[in-house]
């Protein structure tokens, strides 16, 4: 792990960070190429490119629904208790979060309000393959079931020998998918987006997946809604000289395992914890199945910021805004007022950032590489529409018109002006509609601006004192 000094007054910058932001250009183009192709020969490229990239494709790519209900008697019993704890932990979490329609009533009688409508169709995309994220499912059906959404359809890749893992697939029994499609990479994301023969079009696509997955949700996103365009998962530790060096040497290794692009930060205000926890991390990771993962992502994303006091460390970390935050210091609760940037936060010691991957309830798709700055976990509120709802009456309208008029015609947007005016002009004639068209549009421009706006002041840009010929200035 690299290390960054905070010493003498230095803040950590956002340049300090060996962040790259974007996707590769070649992966870009290459989404785009099989998205474009996918569009346009539907089932026929998707199979084509299972066959390339997965090495195996199904006859039919939906899972028949009696598979995918069976897949709970083929799982070990503690597992699928486990998966049935982690559904109910979910669940009652995102129930929170659900709104509803709302709508106020002015004065004068004019009703506002908001109506929120569940999106009718998501798809949320599983990986698969070589490993299995039952936990994911679990993270993107439960708050669409939650939101009202009334299909749900998964797809996931299947493994060489075109199998599909009854882990996940018991996931989605217990999540209640509705169906399933046995389909990964990019051409999964496009069958999504525009539809093929076999494959149904959504709404909205969610679900994480390696970077061509993420390209091609950037490149539909705008044809269909998108969570986010995830990057590798990170953690970010902060630590006072209170922290246990081997949890937080566990800790970090719990995201360096994923991916040797994964992220993973240690921010502390303790001199000597770094080597203490590097020492631990030695040991752990000589144990580790995983060791060249962890040891290839700290050494090439791993970062170390040693900070002068506490202040400056919750600075650092709100620079880096990662996507998980532990913080590993005496009175921990303290600290959660100061924190601005963070996708979830996991406080005190016995708040292992695992449990929130699996059980604890707030869902673990969350923003990535420094998007936590403006970006939310994966909620119900993704998962629904909200429509602004205005019904104005006769007096709410000659209340408001005046004003809509004024800055209609500032804007120079005629027409504008006049759908107010021709409305106040039905309710001072006492009538709901004009007997006489002719008389209604003669005098428009008046009917619209009933005043010309007087010609407005100059701003001074340049700070130079502003002088008026006309006074002899």
């Amino acid at each position: 792990m690299r290390t960054i000094e905070l010493t003498g007054g230095r803040r950590l910058a956002a340049s300090d960070l060996s962040r790259t932001g974007a996707l590769p250009a070649d992966v870009m183009e290459s989404a785009a190429a099989i998205v474009g192709d996918v569009r346009s020969r539907g089932d026929v490229a998707v199979r084509e490119y299972c066959m390339r990239f997965d090495g195996a494709c199904p006859d039919a790519f939906r899972v028949p629904d009696e598979v995918v209900a069976a897949s709970v008697d083929m799982v070990d019993a503690e597992f699928l208790s486990s998966l049935r704890k982690a559904h109910e932990q979910i669940r009652e979490f995102h129930q929170r979060e659900a709104t509803q329609s709302w709508f106020t009533t002015r004065a004068d009688g004019t009703l506002l309000g908001v109506k929120v409508t569940p999106m009718p169709s998501v798809g949320i995309y599983v990986p698969g393959g070589r490993a299995q994220y039952p936990s994911t499912v679990l993270m993107n059906a439960v708050p669409a079931k939650v939101a009202g959404v009334r299909r749900v359809i998964m797809v996931t890749p299947p493994q060489r020998d075109g199998s599909l893992s009854a882990y996940t697939l018991a996931a989605a029994s217990v999540a209640g998918v509705d169906e399933v499609y046995a389909v990964g990479g990019a051409q999964a994301i496009a069958a999504l987006a525009y539809g093929t023969e076999t494959i149904p079009k959504v709404a909205k696509i969610t679900g994480p997946g390696n970077a061509y997955v993420a390209a091609a949700k950037r490149h539909v996103s705008g044809d269909v809604g998108i969570d986010m365009v995830a990057g590798p998962s990170e953690v970010c530790v902060l630590a006072d000289s209170t922290a246990d060096p081997v949890v937080v040497a566990a800790d970090l290794m719990a995201q360096a395992e994923h991916d040797p692009m994964a992220a993973c930060y240690l921010v502390t205000c303790d001199a000597t914890l770094p080597d203490r926890v590097a020492s631990a991390a030695r040991s752990l990771n000589a144990q580790s199945p995983r060791a060249e993962i962890v040891s290839a992502s700290f050494a090439d994303n791993g970062t170390c910021v040693v900070a002068d006091d506490l202040a400056v460390a919750v600075d650092a970390v709100n620079v880096i805004a990662p996507e998980h935050l532990e913080l590993h210091c005496a009175d921990a609760m303290s600290l959660l007022g100061s924190i601005e940037n963070a996708g979830a936060i996991f406080v005190g010691p016995w708040s292992s950032e695992p449990l929130g991957d699996y059980v604890a309830g707030p869902n673990h798709t969350l923003p990535t590489g420094g998007t936590a700055a403006f970006s939310n976990p994966l909620g119900v509120y993704d998962f629904v529409k909200r429509s602004s709802v205005i019904a104005y009456t006769k007096a709410g309208l000659m209340a408001d018109a005046p004003a809509v008029q004024a800055m209609a015609q500032a804007e120079g947007l005629w027409a504008h002006a006049l759908s107010v005016g021709l409305r106040r002009k039905l309710v001072e004639q006492g009538v709901d509609t004009f007997a006489d068209p002719s008389s209604a549009v003669a005098d428009a421009g008046l009917t619209a601006w009933p005043r010309t706006l007087d010609a407005p002041g100059v701003p001074n840009l340049s700070g130079a004192p502003v002088t008026d010929p006309a006074r002899g200035e």
